[in-house]
């Protein structure tokens, strides 16, 4: 496969829909996509490779917003290590809501990197009246400096293929970096873990949406093809331990069961997973514990 290539950050500020445009442009569901802030806590590759034309280089980076704990800065950090070492970057606004203070700090973060960008109004199928894209875009190019302004939605995949085009057309020539095949440079490991942790917070959104995290344990892959997992769910008061299990067990058997479907279609193979909560205090300031969660 020969024609452009290159590493493309995808950006932004919380809960704008990063993943979930990740996920669209490269038709693979490699990040976990829940409605609340601060979904993405790792720096995600997700390859697209188009035979002939190119290969495109997806980073979804964790979003940024104003941090507090240890693990939070990491997190910020990560993101804007990721702005410094690609050849184009996208900035994802949340059209519906409208360009605010928040796109307006990270669009100067772009600007300082003098790398190419791209502006990229989400969830347009929210949006109303259309006439307010027009607005958004001007901002865009005229004050913020972004070469094009591109609308789209991610969840339904509307301009999505133009926003293809477009990286395409700002990448520079050159031969793919992975292989055709190849999707994401994520472990399955870390992928099995991420989506039992998107099934707590789709369930749990209000109790505990940043105070949960989950580590494999235990990965064995057994003669007969079944996949054993063991993971441990971590959080950080007794009473959140409670939320997590829920009633007999009901809301700890709800989470694996989707998440085990989740993992089961990665694989191609059965899964039996194994979940089980631990209160560890404050893990999200202790460097041990963002050690093993591969954050910072």
């Amino acid at each position: 496969m020969s024609g452009k290539s290159g590493h493309v950050a995808i950006a932004g500020w919380t809960n704008v829909g990063k993943s979930t445009l990740l996920n669209r442009l490269i038709g693979e569901k490699i990040a976990a996509v829940a409605d609340v802030p601060q979904t993405t806590r790792h720096r995600i590759t997700g390859v697209l490779s188009l035979p002939g034309r190119g290969q495109i280089v997806f980073v979804d980076t964790p979003g940024f917003h104003h941090p507090r704990e240890r693990m939070n800065r990491a997190m910020i950090g990560a993101a804007r290590e990721a702005l410094t070492a690609v050849e184009v970057i996208l900035l994802v606004i949340d059209a519906e809501s409208g360009a605010g203070r928040g796109d307006a700090e990270v669009a100067r973060m772009i600007a300082e990197t003098k790398v190419p960008g791209l502006a990229v109004l989400n969830k347009i199928d929210r949006v109303q009246p259309k006439s307010k894209l027009l607005d958004l875009m001007k901002k865009a190019v005229d004050q913020w400096g972004f070469a094009e302004a591109i609308p789209v939605s991610a969840t339904t995949g509307s301009g999505c293929e133009l926003l293809v085009e477009r990286v395409l057309h700002h990448l520079p020539e050159g031969e793919p970096l992975f292989p055709d095949d190849f999707l994401t440079d994520q472990p399955q490991r870390v992928l099995a873990a991420e989506w039992v942790r998107e099934k707590i917070l789709h369930r749990m959104r209000e109790e505990i949406p940043h105070a949960a995290a989950v580590v494999v344990e235990r990965w064995v892959e057994r003669a007969d093809g079944l996949v054993e997992i063991e993971a441990t769910i971590f959080v950080e008061r007794d009473s959140q331990k409670g939320i997590v299990i829920g009633k007999g067990g009901s809301v700890l058997k709800e989470v694996g069961s989707e998440a085990r479907a989740d993992i089961e279609r990665l694989l191609e193979r059965r899964v039996f997973l194994t979940l089980r909560v631990e209160v560890r205090p404050d893990w999200r300031n202790d460097p041990r514990a963002l050690g093993e969660l591969g954050i910072g």
